[in-house]
Parts: structure tokens; C-alpha cells; sequence
């Protein structure tokens, strides 16, 4: 089995998941992962496909001849993660330009890798100031402490926090 790495990009309209999936199903490839998201009018993702060698030029073929969507293939590699070194954080804090950089630079610093990283802006209406919101999951390196990163996390700011989902 090959495993392939799409991203897309492509003006927001209903049905284009289903045309995708469809596009997927009909050469024998099985959708096994995805991030997609609606994002300033576009609908924009990264999606893992796996499919069996003899159905690998016609999937890919079709999938570049998709119109709706701007198709990237990557083919996809094996890659070992250590799920017992994954943490997931939480990180809150008031939204400022540079922020993602900040607490990248950070995770980077110690060492840690992210492998997951989701982020948005909420409105923070008693407080007058937007809040930035990040999901990230992080694989830590064999003896780092994960209190260590959260540490490290928080001093970028008084006003971040990093909590840790079970």
C-alpha cells in the first residue's frame, strides 16, 4: 500500500468533501486521516490517503484533474512516533502578532517536536482583548519533564497558560 499526502486549497462550496471522497473511494484509496478547515472564504486541509499500487496512477490522475480544488500530492513516508512521549497542550492567551512563533521557538528550544498544532482567535468579551487558543501536541524527547515545558510555556508571558489534556 502507498500512502499519500494531499493538501488542498479551493473557493468554499457545499460538496466539496463528498467530491473528494467520491474522487477517493471510486479508485479503491481509503481516506485515513484529514484536517480540514473553512478559512477566510476558502476551504483549505491536508488529507492522508492510502491506496494499493495498481490503483495509484489513476487516483492520482483523477485527483489532478479535479477543478474545484488545488491538489498537492506528496507521497508519504514512513515516519516512527512515540505515542507514550505525546502530550497534548492546551495554550491560552491574549492574542498578539508573533505569539505562534514564540511558543514554537519554545517547544523547539527543549528540544520537543510539534506533531499536531491547531489555533484560533476567540473573542474574549469581558476582557476587551481577542484571546489566541492553540491545541498542540508535542512529543517530548526521552528525559525531558513535561512540567519543564509548561514552564518554559508560560514565561513567554503573564498572561499565557498551558494546561495538559489526560
Amino acid at each position: 500500500m502507498k500512502q499519500l499526502i494531499l493538501t488542498l486549497i479551493g473557493r468554499d462550496k457545499a460538496g466539496l468533501v463528498e467530491q473528494l471522497a467520491t474522487v477517493i473511494a471510486s479508485h479503491h484509496g481509503n481516506w485515513m486521516a484529514s484536517n480540514l478547515s473553512h478559512l477566510g472564504g476558502y476551504f483549505a486541509g491536508i488529507l492522508q490517503v492510502e491506496v494499493a499500487e495498481e490503483h495509484l496512477a489513476s487516483l492520482t490522475t483523477e485527483l489532478e484533474r479535479m477543478t474545484d480544488l488545488d491538489i498537492r500530492i506528496q507521497h508519504g513516508m514512513q515516519s516512527e512516533h512515540a505515542p507514550e512521549q505525546q502530550l497534548q497542550f492546551v495554550i491560552t492567551g491574549n492574542d498578539r502578532p508573533g505569539i505562534v512563533k514564540e511558543l514554537s521557538a519554545v517547544i523547539k528550544h527543549k528540544g520537543a517536536n510539534i506533531v499536531h498544532f491547531e489555533s484560533n482567535k476567540q473573542s474574549a468579551p469581558n476582557w476587551g482583548v481577542p484571546l489566541f487558543h492553540a491545541i498542540a501536541t508535542v512529543e517530548l524527547p526521552q528525559g525531558l519533564n513535561k512540567d519543564d515545558v509548561v514552564a518554559a510555556l508560560e514565561a513567554i508571558a503573564s498572561d499565557v497558560m498551558v494546561d495538559i489534556e489526560p
